[in-house]
């Protein structure tokens, strides 16, 4: 019996349901059956909610002061950072949970990792919009090195268990210590704000590097693709959470003079806008493309980097209107409508460049559908400059994310019905 059977053999053991001893981390099956997400992994995500949150009201406040330009750095800094440390650990849990007591205990010191993080997002924002000479960044490197050095300890063993991709898990390791040791000298020496983001190329790219070597050139790792998309799907559902928290700030605001109308307005395209986020995201049929083209799993792995960012920056526009509405914020109408609209149209091309890399296609009905959007996002902005109220302009924004769901109810449907059918066939074959 192979050592990855014995292992799965192991995990139906009956002990195995009732005491989380020590097993070996010889990969899971890629194929296995109703694999999903573990009590673990949503508590590991709820430490996310911590920071995208803390990274979102961070944004609102530097919106609200104006500091527009470098706030959104400071956002793009803290995203990625909270991002590829939830993105890591996801791909390593799809491929080597064993869900012992060692694998609990490791996850459990990633989550303070996270939480330490988050502690070092406010004086980030700080030095970077208020100060600006150098980049406070000591605590978030030091939350991020500690997630990121456990994440070493779980590829260690992973590497001494599964020998036969020990080459992929030490290629991780490597990855990962040499870019914890750029990330601390970044933060040891002082340098101005401009010259630390551009030296932070250094360091991103080791990390972008190594998954992208281990995977395609070191033998990969058994990653699970119906896994990896619920998991994903999850995360969207915790990044448009702070869409309802910044849609609940501005109603908190308006109800200070009881209930009126425009509660009810901006209550509505709050949700309407959020929920039509989420609509268009899961018409994507992620988990059967990955399934079966495992080698299109970068750019849907990457990319979730641009959706987490956009989804929570929505949030963090939300919540600047909430500013403006308590007359707590430096922007005109038209700018605080820009707040929401930005994040809102570079959601929308994110996700269908993505789909695009995903599918490998390029529908023309799309094509259409991005126009008609554009539209749309273009209106409110139309609207706050000839004085219509807040309100009502980002009650004409919700109906962007609409024109997807619309288009894809009513039609675009087809296009992915076409798109399994060629996967099936090209995968069967002859």
């Amino acid at each position: 019996m192979s050592e990855q059977h014995a292992e799965q053999a192991e995990r139906h053991d009956p002990e195995s349901a009732v005491r989380h001893r020590t097993r070996r981390m010889t990969g899971r099956d890629p194929h296995e059956e109703h694999r999903a997400a573990t009590p673990l992994e949503l508590l590991f995500d709820l430490t996310f909610v911590v920071a995208f949150g803390t990274a979102a009201n961070e944004l609102a406040h530097a919106l609200a002061e104006d500091h527009v330009g470098t706030g959104v750095a400071a956002f793009a800094f803290a995203t990625f950072g909270i991002s590829w440390a939830w993105i890591n650990f996801t791909w390593f849990a799809s491929a080597y949970d064993t869900d012992d007591w060692v694998y609990r205990v490791t996850t459990m010191v990633q989550m303070v990792g996270v939480l330490i993080f988050a502690l070092g997002i406010k004086p980030m924002f700080a030095s970077v919009t208020e100060h600006g000479e150098t980049l406070d960044n000591d605590v978030i490197v030091w939350g991020y090195v500690v997630m990121r050095a456990a994440m070493i300890l779980q590829w260690l063993r992973a590497g001494q268990h599964d020998a036969e991709r020990r080459p992929a898990c030490r290629t991780y390791i490597a990855s990962i210590a040499l870019a914890q040791v750029l990330w601390c000298v970044l933060a040891v020496v002082d340098l101005p704000v401009g010259t630390t983001f551009a030296l932070i190329a250094i360091p991103f790219l080791v990390e972008l590097g190594g998954p992208a070597i281990a995977e395609r050139y070191r033998g990969g790792t058994p990653w699970h693709a119906h896994h990896i998309a619920e998991r994903y799907g999850l995360m969207v559902i915790i990044t448009l959470g702070e869409g309802m928290i910044g849609t609940m700030a501005a109603i908190n605001v308006l109800a200070e003079g009881g209930l009126t109308w425009d509660i009810g307005l901006f209550t509505l395209a709050g949700t309407a806008l959020t929920f039509g986020i989420w609509w268009s995201y899961f018409v994507v049929p992620a988990a059967e493309i990955l399934h079966a083209r495992r080698e299109r799993s970068f750019g849907f792995g990457y990319g979730a980097m641009g959706l987490f960012g956009t989804i929570v920056a929505i949030g963090a526009g939300l919540h600047a209107a909430a500013y403006h509405l308590d007359h707590h914020s430096k922007l005109g109408p038209t700018g605080t409508v820009l707040t929401v609209v930005v994040p809102v149209a570079l959601f929308i091309a994110v996700f269908y460049v993505g789909y695009s890399l995903l599918t490998r296609s390029v529908h023309t009905f799309h094509l259409l559908l991005v126009a008609i959007t554009a539209v749309v996002l273009v209106a409110p902005v139309l609207m706050a400059q000839a004085d219509v109220g807040l309100t009502w302009c980002l009650l004409v924004l919700a109906l962007a994310p609409w024109v997807t769901v619309v288009g894809y109810e009513a039609a675009g449907y087809r296009h992915n019905a076409d798109v399994l059918d060629s996967i099936t066939r090209s995968t069967a074959g002859p």
